[in-house]
């Protein structure tokens, strides 16, 4: 051997030698890098030190014989910060998984020298940017970068990954567009997941020829066209998820060949018709869910012999006949709701024959006949709604007594019998409705054991007795309703320590004796009924300081005088039918009342009228003295003022005016300020009629007072000169030359009907007004937080405060107040325009803000420091990704 072929043969040998070496090191550096830029508050990379082998790394897999790096597997472990480029140095590297963490700023585009890897996973983090460019991965089996905040176009590059097995691109801030054609070209895909994406027009003919995929989502977009029929070829679904969409169409007979399909959900589409027979023969569907939509006809009969199915979501169409009597009998049903549809005959049986059931939804319908015994073995039940429908007869004894139930609703049927002591075992109920029935006998006193209630009606029934005091040890109670029943005796005075209750009404019953005094103490209070009873003796002497937004004492057998305030939450209607009942003579003459006027308090004010009337006068007669010389000497500076300093302004040379929007008129056309077109006056100003003659016609000028010119003038322009709003008045332009400041704004037609000192409407827009506004004149700073509320409310829900759409001119307060009460679950009520999955958590952080600032008792709405520190805190956090809820508009109530 040569001495040249000799040291070439040294230094490969020793190149080799060292090459793992060297290799860890540079690998090692760029891990170290990739540390650097995140932040670890669990400390999970305390691991990686530069003294050690990469290999050693938490998270960090390693092939066993070269020592490089082949997988990073950090998911959910509260990381956040930015992805370092120094990951591409890693060409050995197969794994990739950062799932579950809160890591920002853009995907790093040079993933793509790392040419080996198989798995790239950063789902639900807060990636943002156009997702680069990765078609040269073509060894990628799964890519996964869905619920992030990624942007621009949808990626097209993702065709060339030729060998993907799972792809999942949803829940990101795309540019709208199409479903790409290339995704046909992805053979071996198994999983597609595009929910939310923000895409529109039809399903490409492509994907049908996807004929491994076992699961298809497509959900939360905007794609239109029928029902696709070539849905049939893909013979290995398992799984199609495409609600929340604006498919139109039947669905074809076609979808009962897919043998194989598990879970189906095309629920909030405009799809209609019948459902083909053969659907019924899918033996396999574990979840069907479609409501929202407008089928009608039959329930195909088959799904009672359906041995899988756990979730039945039907809600909201038209479906009408008997429903399958054997549904539940043979499988192990979780979760039903037919309600909102037309179904009739007897109520069915089976559901619960597994035990497995736990959610039963079948309000608004027609069944009729009594509820099964079967129903009280049901102990897994936990929302039991059954209401508006014919059933009737009495509740089966087990019924009452459901442990894990939260909510019991029988309202509006023909119910009978009474409720069963056994109700005492259902610990967690949340809400027992029993309105509208016929229900009879006495309450149990085991009532004062469902420690969590919140909402008991049992309004409209037959009870009768006393109410039992055990319902004062339900602490967590905010509604009562007892109306239109017979019960009779005193109200228990324990009911007052029911220390949350908000609305408490026990109208039109036999209840008698002196209303407790301990009623003042429920400070939470906000609606009291106690009408059409025979209650005697005075009204508590502290309830007015409860501030009540509605009160109701009329038709009971009261005595006494009532306070002021009290007339003011409920006016005379609050207390007609009790004869007994008086007011002050002032303040009948005030508000106009039909009420009696106090007696005694007549005569002995009648007594001290002379002594009262002297002093009365010669207080009036020192009060017009003294302004009279105010007047004369106001009058006799301001004319000078006005007059001479208009005159010397109107020449004076160094006059500047700042235009805000385009004028015609100058300064001389405004310094006429008469003291006759003087239209008001406030704390800062006084303001004035100015027609200018000009384009702009009537003009209203304020001139400040000198001592708050500088402050106001400065506040006033940096806010209006800004602004362009049709609901806020123009600032057409601002003078000033040092000695005064005048600021010119749009006029307003203020109606004379509104002038009427007899009048006694409401200023403000109805929408926006505060309730207690209606018994109380006084306008507050809650009042200003109402209307901010109502705003608040029409940003996340994308209607009006009015919404004359709805037929009956509904305010958006009640609207949301009846949705979210109904279907609890907020989502529904917001905006789907916005409410993409990415900005649900904000979007529903700002309605819980709007809902406490448009409550009904003023003194539960938080003052706007709070509301400004609440919405400064609404800045967006990680996503959570939906999981598919199985359950339906009431089951998210659980």
């Amino acid at each position: 051997m040569s001495p040249f072929s000799l040291q070439i043969f040294v230094t490969l040998f020793v190149f080799n030698l060292f090459t793992p070496y060297v290799t860890q090191s540079l690998e090692s550096q760029a891990l170290l890098e990739f540390k650097k830029q995140l932040t670890d508050p669990l400390h999970y990379l305390d691991s990686w030190k530069a003294s050690d082998p990469p290999c050693h790394f938490f998270g960090v897999s390693c092939e066993n014989n070269t020592g490089k790096v082949t997988g990073i597997t950090l998911e959910n472990k509260s990381l956040s910060g930015h992805l370092s480029p120094s990951i591409s140095v890693l060409r050995s590297l197969h794994v990739l998984v950062l799932a579950d963490n809160s890591i920002m700023g853009v995907l790093p585009a040079e993933l793509a020298n790392c040419s080996k890897l198989k798995v790239l996973n950063v789902t639900k983090n807060k990636m943002t940017g156009s997702l680069p460019d990765l078609s040269n991965l073509t060894n990628l089996e799964a890519l996964h970068v869905s619920v992030n905040q990624f942007s621009g176009r949808f990626p097209t590059w993702v065709g060339n990954l030729t060998n993907l097995v799972s792809l999942g691109l949803g829940g990101n801030n795309y540019d709208q567009g199409e479903i790409p054609e290339e995704i046909g070209n992805l053979k071996n895909l198994t999983w597609l997941y595009l929910s939310g994406s923000n895409l529109r027009g039809e399903i490409p003919e492509s994907i049908f020829n996807l004929h491994a995929l076992e699961t298809l989502d497509i959900c939360m977009n905007m794609i239109t066209g029928s029902f696709p029929k070539a849905l049939s070829k893909l013979r290995n679904i398992k799984k199609i998820e495409l609600y929340d969409n604006k498919f139109t169409g039947r669905i074809p007979p076609q979808l009962a060949t897919l043998k194989l399909l598990e879970e189906f959900d095309i629920s909030s589409n405009q799809m209609y018709g019948t459902l083909p027979p053969q659907i019924g023969n899918m033996k396999n569907l574990i979840v069907f869910q479609l409501h929202q939509n407008n089928f009608s006809g039959e329930l195909p009969r088959g799904f009672g012999n359906l041995h899988n199915l756990l979730n039945l979501s039907i809600y909201g169409n038209s479906f009408s006949g008997e429903f399958p009597k054997n549904i539940g009998r043979f499988s192990p049903l979780n979760a039903v709701d037919i309600s909102e549809n037309k179904f009739a005959g007897h109520f069915p049986k089976y559901m619960c024959a597994n035990g497995n059931l736990q959610f039963l939804l079948a309000g608004e319908n027609n069944f009729s006949g009594e509820l099964s015994d079967n129903y009280a073995r049901c102990k897994s039940l936990i929302r039991l709604r059954i209401y508006q429908n014919q059933l009737s007869g009495k509740i089966p004894d087990g019924l009452w007594a459901l442990p894990s139930a939260t909510i019991i609703d029988f309202s509006d049927n023909d119910f009978s019998g009474g409720i069963s002591p056994d109700i005492g075992s259902a610990v967690t109920l949340g809400e027992l409705k029993l309105m509208n029935n016929r229900f009879s006998g006495y309450l149990p006193n085991e009532l004062g054991q469902l420690t969590h209630l919140q909402k008991l009606d049992l309004s409209n029934n037959d009870f009768c007795g006393i109410i039992p005091s055990s319902i004062g040890a339900l602490k967590q109670l905010s509604y009562l309703n007892l109306k239109n029943n017979s019960f009779t005796g005193a109200i228990p005075a324990d009911l007052s320590k029911c220390s949350g209750l908000v609305d408490l009404n026990l109208a039109s019953n036999s209840l008698s004796y002196n209303i407790p005094e301990s009623f003042s103490q429920i400070s939470s209070l906000n609606s009291l009924n106690l009408s059409g009873n025979k209650f005697i003796g005075s009204i508590p002497e502290d309830l007015h300081k409860l501030k009540l937004s509605s009160i109701d004492l009329s038709n009971n057998q009261l005595s006494g005088k009532i306070h002021s305030d009290l007339l003011m939450m409920g006016g005379d209607q609050a207390f007609i039918g009790n004869k007994k009942l008086c007011i002050n003579q002032i303040v009948k003459g005030q508000m106009n009342l039909r009420l009696n006027v106090c007696e005694n308090e007549y005569w002995h004010n009648h007594k001290y009228m002379t002594v009262i009337f002297s002093i009365a006068l010669l207080v009036l007669v020192c009060m017009v003295s003294g302004l009279l010389v105010l007047c004369c000497r106001n009058y006799i500076l301001k004319e000078n003022y006005t007059t001479e300093d208009c005159e010397k302004k109107a020449g004076d040379s160094e006059w500047e005016m700042e235009i805000f929007h385009p004028v015609q008129f100058d300064a001389e056309d405004i310094c006429n300020l008469d003291e006759h077109n003087l239209i008001g006056t406030g704390s800062t100003g006084k303001v004035y009629r100015v027609d200018t003659e000009k384009a702009e016609g009537m003009v209203a000028v304020k001139q400040l007072w000198e001592g708050k010119a500088n402050k106001v003038f400065t506040a006033e322009i940096g806010i209006l000169g800004n602004i362009r709003h049709r609901n806020i008045l123009k600032l057409y332009a601002c003078l000033t030359n040092g000695v005064s400041n005048l600021l010119v704004f749009e006029y307003m037609v203020v109606e004379d009907s509104l002038k009427d000192s007899d009048s006694n409407c409401i200023a403000g827009t109805h929408g926006y007004i505060a309730p207690e506004l209606a018994y109380t004149p006084k306008m507050t700073e809650k009042c200003d937080i109402y209307s901010f509320g109502v705003v608040l409310l029409e940003l996340v829900t994308g209607r009006r405060a009015i919404e004359e759409t709805d037929g009956e001119g509904r305010d958006i307060v009640s609207w949301v107040s009846s949705h979210v009460d109904r279907y609890q679950h907020v989502y529904k009520v917001l905006d789907h325009k916005l409410a993409l999955d990415y900005h649900q958590n904000e979007m529903t952080k700002v309605f819980m803000i709007a809902t406490l600032c448009t409550a009904k008792r003023p003194s539960l709405r938080p003052d706007m420091r709070d509301v400004v520190r609440m919405l400064t805190d609404t800045k967006p956090l990680s996503f959570k990704l939906k999981e598919k809820c199985r359950e339906s508009k009431d089951l998210y109530l659980a």
